[in-house]
């Protein structure tokens, strides 16, 4: 199905500062302009205790990255290489395609790229699920089995706490941090005088936190009343939460999904 595209729109971007080109692309593509709002940077870690954490993370049964970011710092600390009978798993496919682009061969991704569609994985499925009497054998995770979170601190915090009720020891590596920075004003002036109808693209739910906290009160009451599309359904309920007043679900984290479910509901 085509969709009608407005004749000139803008999309908010809140993704770190460097990483806004694939969206920058997709907005290109149907008519719309990109106005960059990076609430912070993406800084690598490189001192022993990162790297130690993340030699015990990558040595579990388990090896759970949570984003590009994370395999391109934890690359830089050391070589991934999976062995024999570990579980390599990626949060979304782009998470998946740089663990192959860093020589892992074998990587599983959720169809549902969240933490939500991560947990449902049956490499990670809860063990009350486990049917006994079915021939299958049961892969999720045993009580005590290792899970390597190779992610940034405050980072992913449901699939932590969800792994250790499930009895598993997570082990986690933080191989970056986001750095916060300040918004330029050139802007928030730009923000301020745009010319054409906006939507705001929603992929971290701290993204927006920090950005509704930063921006001068006039801009948060505006950014709250433009259209919203959100990465998932908890990321929905969160930016309701905090105030933003038409949020719709895109069908997933990815550029193009979300340039979908913006022209198919607010076009």
């Amino acid at each position: 199905m085509a969709f009608a595209e407005p004749p000139g729109w803008y999309v908010i971007s809140l993704r770190p500062q460097g990483q806004h080109g694939a969206l920058r692309r997709a907005a290109a593509c149907h008519g719309a302009r990109l106005v960059a709002l990076s609430p912070w940077r993406i800084e690598p870690v490189d001192d022993a205790a990162a790297r130690e954490a993340l030699a015990a993370a990558a040595g579990a049964s388990r090896v759970l990255f949570t984003s590009p970011a994370a395999v391109r710092a934890a690359a830089r600390l050391q070589p991934l290489r999976r062995v024999r009978g570990q579980h390599w798993i990626a949060v979304g496919r782009g998470t998946a395609a740089a663990l192959r682009k860093a020589g892992v061969d074998d990587v599983e991704c959720p169809a549902r790229m969240d933490s939500e569609g991560v947990l449902a994985l049956p490499s990670l499925a809860l063990p009350s699920l486990a049917v006994p009497s079915l021939a299958v054998p049961y892969l999720g995770v045993p009580e005590g089995v290792d899970v390597g979170l190779v992610t940034a601190p405050a980072g992913r915090g449901l699939l932590a706490s969800t792994l250790e009720g499930r009895g598993a020891r997570v082990l986690r590596a933080d191989v970056y941090r986001r750095v916060p920075v300040a918004l330029p004003a050139r802007t928030l002036a730009r923000l301020r005088s745009l010319d054409a109808p906006a939507c705001l693209a929603l992929t971290s739910e701290a993204a927006l936190a920090r950005v509704l906290t930063e921006v001068p009160a006039d801009l948060a009451a505006l950014l709250r009343s433009v259209p919203a599309v959100a990465a998932s359904e908890r990321l929905r309920q969160r930016a309701l939460e905090l105030g933003m007043q038409r949020v719709e679900r895109a069908q997933g984290p990815l550029p193009a999904q979300l340039l979908a479910a913006m022209l198919q509901r607010f076009r």
